[in-house]
């Protein structure tokens, strides 16, 4: 028995190493994709200057596509390998475990779970199935939910929208946007409460975007506000109207109009 006990300890220990090994992959993975996302808003900020209406299509098209394949090779790839390995665990759990090992075999089945949390976490946030799958209503509702989860911001979302979906080229520019203002809210604004209303009143999709957060001061972001510049573009690719009310310790007002 103690033999066994003795080889089983090297297993778990290079099972821990692979974890660890596959977070520390996941860490500069992630950090690679930000950078070339921002490396992509810095040429989408020239871009829209030249008004070179055709090249920002592309450049979002690229965006999304790296998206896309973000998400396949997180899934496909660093998401099997962390599945098979959960189930070795298990095995080992119900065959090999004595009390001597059981801490250490149930910290690593944690850090397992966690890490494959954290994988569907960022495959969802890249490429939301349910957009595509149930459309923006319920999309947004979903994004909602799952900020006032895992912040401290209370989010009230109003939605009036029929059962009639707008193009896929709205849709999901309306929830990239929607997620670039939750972000810039959570990040920058210090609010408290957001309220969200997405409608659909003659002829016209209008989201508005509310926050009671400290506000900023709208031409210094104007000189440097590379967010804002990025929402202006993805109105403007669906042919929409943006409109942001602010004043510093006023809070933040973002409505975007597009006729679907």
């Amino acid at each position: 028995m103690q033999t066994t006990d003795n080889s089983l300890i090297p297993v778990l220990i290079i099972g821990t190493l692979i974890i660890v090994i596959l977070l520390v992959f996941l860490f500069f993975f992630v950090i690679i994709y930000q950078r070339k996302m921002i490396k992509n808003q810095v040429e989408l900020r020239k871009l829209h200057d030249d008004k070179q209406t055709d090249l920002l299509n592309a450049v979002f098209e690229t965006q999304e596509s790296e998206r896309k394949r973000l998400a396949e090779d997180l899934h496909d790839s660093v998401g099997q390998v962390l599945s098979a390995i959960k189930l070795n665990l298990h095995r080992l759990n119900k065959n090999c475990v004595n009390d001597a090992s059981q801490p250490l075999l149930a910290d690593t089945r944690k850090l397992t779970d966690e890490c494959i949390q954290e994988i569907r976490n960022i495959i969802h946030n890249v490429l939301p199935p349910v957009l595509t799958d149930y459309g923006l209503k319920e999309a947004i509702e979903g994004l909602c939910i799952k900020v006032a989860q895992t912040t401290n911001v209370k989010v009230e979302l109003k939605k009036m929208l029929d059962d009639e979906r707008p193009a896929p080229e709205i849709e999901l520019a309306f929830y990239r946007i929607a997620q670039e203002l939750f972000s810039n809210a959570i990040k920058h604004s210090e609010a408290t409460i957001i309220h969200l209303t997405i409608t659909k009143d003659a002829g016209w999709l209008i989201m508005e975007f509310k926050d009671n957060g400290k506000g900023f001061n709208m031409d210094e972001v104007n000189k440097h506000g590379f967010g804002l510049k990025n929402l202006q573009s993805r109105v403007q690719l669906i042919n929409g109207e943006i409109n942001v009310y602010t004043k510093p310790k006023n809070g933040t007002i973002t409505i975007i109009r597009v006729m679907v």
